[in-house]
């Protein structure tokens, strides 16, 4: 019976997301990015935590009824697609029409993306730009590059989405993850502390911030090209 409730109180941890999720976006209807943000940030860390809570407390099995897979899908194209996207045409950051591409592509592409049953690689990692748009957008707003920069850098991902490049899970994908659990540590940190700051934040921060997330976003290409070594017997 404790092993029941334990599992199913995991379902109702990953829930929250959702309500972290609306209240990132009534933020963002009121313009409130750095506080759209912040919550974004906070959902971005249940949905880090809760993995490793249902593998270790065996929801599949003990929790059947509540479809986690599916409950984690739903709550991520609303805070890594459907509100970044949102908050990158509603803050002009992309003005007049490079907006209504970005927004139209990423939730087109994202919401394909969520249903392709080959998102994930034998080693947990991701199969294509794993629709991490709530990290490009914070980037984004962060170093507010020109427009169309941006609009490049959306494009690119989009386009990677289905590509044969691989990025990384930084908590399941085996290799390096001792690199790379601390430095996915560290970019919520500055995430955070750019949003915090109302993007305001000092300049080593947005250094620190497109350093870790340059790291996130090619670590597993890099592990594509570095083979891995055979390990001893």
């Amino acid at each position: 019976m404790k092993a029941t409730i334990q599992a199913y109180s995991v379902h109702l941890f990953t829930a929250t997301g959702a309500v972290f999720a609306m209240l990132a976006m009534l933020a963002a209807a009121q313009t409130q990015w750095d506080l759209m943000f912040l919550w974004l940030v906070v959902a971005f860390i249940v949905d880090g935590v809760d993995g490793p809570l249902a593998r270790r407390f065996h929801v599949g099995t003990r929790a059947r009824r509540i479809d986690g897979v599916l409950l984690d899908l739903i709550i991520d194209y609303l805070t890594y697609v459907f509100i970044p996207a949102f908050a990158l045409f509603q803050s002009h950051l992309l003005p007049g029409w490079t907006g209504w591409i970005a927004i139209i592509l990423i939730t087109f592409v994202s919401v394909l993306y969520f249903a392709d049953s080959r998102m994930k690689t034998p080693d947990n990692s991701f199969a294509g730009f794993p629709a991490a748009w709530n990290m490009a957008a914070l980037v984004l707003f962060a170093v507010t590059p020109v427009t169309w920069v941006s609009l490049a850098i959306v494009v690119f991902l989009a386009v990677a989405m289905f590509s044969p490049l691989k990025f990384i899970h930084p908590v399941r994908t085996r290799r390096w993850r001792s690199v790379s659990l601390p430095v996915a540590a560290l970019w919520t940190l500055f995430a955070a502390w750019a949003a915090w700051a109302d993007f305001a934040q000092p300049g080593s921060v947005s250094a620190a911030l497109i350093a870790t997330s340059l790291y996130l976003a090619l670590a597993g290409i890099a592990q594509q090209v570095v083979p891995e070594r055979a390990r001893a017997a």
